[in-house]
């Protein structure tokens, strides 16, 4: 077999299981190193599925045998996978095609489980595996009864009164292979049990004590010692030991979802940045750098995701003081995110956040809109609008231009929400976009703030023939925006179209001519309403509901 499957292959594999069983007991299903560790497991299984359909290692004292090569040793018991599994019996172990998907990831933690279990427990390895009802995965345990070798358990093994018997003697027979005690480690196996007993509430009492110290919740306790020492000790090697103390643990409150923590240890990096004695400028920036680090862009996307996986975290209030120490990086993952968001807790914390950043770092705002492939590109620009940051006018002058229709669309309405002289020059070029609904926007925005830069554009659309091929709607938007902005020097183009004189002028269509009635509404001097008065009887019910609209819409 080994012509056609390298055993270095199946070594590599053990590998991949090592690692796994390692990360499985580190990190949650949810943390990227566990799903980094499954994914490279099943690849690892691919070559292995090419020659093979199942694949059966032996299990010895420190090494697994694969057709008669070791395949992994481990002279370390203590670091050795395959002593875990000897010790408690296994001999052989099958893994079948398919077992990586499912199966395998749930016997690693079995394994894991077994190797904590108290040395009283009721079960063992074997009753961990029989309780998982595997089916392509098979072992064979050696069961220990009495002096002598009963016959080998196979596949799945039923749970009773002999599974205490077989786990104990399993034990007894894996303490007998087991390294000698080092000299001057206690068991207290080898202590008389006390002649003194406590009566029932003494025995409850001490419960209770019990309990309360296992629940209690000892890092605060321990990370304040730290605190404490760093702010005491100005030593660089003791300073320097504590920050690579809380460097290891701060990712692990994140994926541990223990914002609490999490949100302590930046309160007090923040306080000890400004109030520790002689701080070296290494130490100040690693202080400095928990925040910077909690806002890198992959960082804070993996944060929102695990947040939003849990609502009941989005509404406490440690979870936005976390949020809210967010720097300027952060802010294009917040914005990416928050339109994704299930939970309207978090989705409004972040908004405040986005809106704190925004505001704060402008030169991060016209980043992102200078960054035409950004996924908040949309969002930055409504934020724009609405939180009124006139100093991200330059980069609206670029999204207004952007191949995105609905990018172009939010930008004419940010920059029309801005209204300053600006922002408003950078509607003139989209009174001609290519879409409607920009130009719609663009051309009732002029109109609204009575913009005289555009009257040039939007007169030559009045008065042009481009004016017939639009609907009705955008045709009345741009007539009302010309009366807006051309005021009494638009009286004399308008009545000619409403009430054309003499025998060679053309009439107009009643679409045009009700149009030309809105216009002069929004003029309100006297010649506009008396050229209305004039038309107030046209034959058109189209033009005389405009006529009577502007009529009572622009008193005397």
């Amino acid at each position: 077999m080994t012509d056609i499957l390298p055993a270095s292959q199946v070594a590599e594999l053990i590998n991949g299981l090592v690692k796994a069983l390692r990360a499985y007991h580190m990190y949650l299903p949810n943390n990227p190193i566990y799903q980094r560790a499954s994914d490279n497991l099943r690849t690892a299984f691919q070559p292995i599925w090419a020659v093979l359909d199942e694949l059966t290692l032996t299990v010895a004292e420190t090494d697994f045998v694969w057709e008669n090569e070791v395949v992994y040793h481990q002279l370390s018991k203590a670091d050795s996978i395959a002593w875990g599994l000897f010790k408690d019996g296994m001999r052989s172990l099958t893994i079948g095609r398919g077992a990586e998907l499912d199966e395998l990831p749930r016997f690693l933690e079995m394994i894991n489980r077994a190797r904590f279990l108290p040395a009283d427990a009721g079960d063992d390895l074997l009753t961990l595996l029989w309780e998982q009802e595997f089916e392509l995965i098979q072992y064979q345990f050696t069961e220990f009864l009495g002096d002598g070798a009963g016959p080998e358990q196979t596949g799945t093994y039923p749970a009773g009164a002999d599974d205490q018997a077989g786990a104990e003697a399993r034990r007894a027979a894996a303490a007998e292979e087991a390294p000698p005690r080092p000299k001057g480690v206690v068991d207290l196996d080898e202590f008389d049990s006390t002649l003194y007993f406590l009566d029932e509430s003494e025995i409850h009492q001490v419960a209770r004590a019990v309990e309360t110290e296992y629940q209690r919740d000892v890092r605060s306790p321990a990370l304040n010692i730290l605190f404490d020492l760093f702010e005491l000790q100005p030593e660089e090697p003791v300073r320097a030991e504590i920050l690579d103390t809380l460097e290891a643990l701060f990712p692990n409150f994140l994926n541990a979802r223990d914002f609490r923590t999490a949100a302590m240890v930046l309160r007090e990096c923040r306080a000890l940045a400004s109030r520790a004695p002689a701080l070296l400028p290494g130490h100040a920036a690693r202080l400095d750098g928990f925040v910077a680090k909690l806002s890198e862009p992959a960082i804070v996307s993996q944060l929102l995701q695990s947040l939003d996986e849990a609502p009941g975290l989005a509404g406490e209030a440690t979870v936005a003081e976390v949020l809210h120490e967010l720097r300027a990086s952060a802010l294009e993952p917040v914005l990416t995110w928050i339109p994704l968001l299930a939970s309207p807790a978090l989705r409004s914390v972040l908004e405040q956040v986005a809106d704190r950043l925004a505001e704060t770092h402008a030169p991060e705002v016209i980043r992102i809109l200078r960054s035409p492939e950004s996924e908040a590109l949309a969002a930055v620009v409504a934020l724009c609008g609405r939180r009124q940051l006139t100093q991200a006018v330059p980069g609206l002058g670029e999204t207004v231009k952007h191949r995105d229709p609905a990018v172009r669309l939010a930008s004419v309405q940010a920059l029309a929400q801005l209204g300053t002289p600006s922002a408003l020059a950078l509607l003139d070029a989209a009174l001609e976009d290519a879409d409607r609904a920009v130009r719609l926007a663009a051309v009732r925005a002029v109109g609204a703030r009575g913009y005289k830069g555009a009257q040039r554009r939007v007169e030559a659309v009045v008065l042009g023939s481009q004016i017939n091929e639009m609907d009705l709607t955008e045709k009345m938007a741009f007539f009302e925006a010309y009366g807006a902005i051309a005021g009494a020097g638009g009286v004399k183009p308008l009545g000619a179209m409403l009430i054309p004189r003499g025998l060679l002028r053309r009439k107009q269509s009643a679409e045009t001519r009700a149009c030309a009635a809105m216009a002069l509404g929004k003029i309100r001097t006297p010649e506009a309403r008396e050229l209305l008065q004039q038309a107030a009887e046209d034959k058109e019910l189209v033009v005389r509901n405009a006529v009577s609209r502007s009529l009572r819409d622009a008193p005397a």
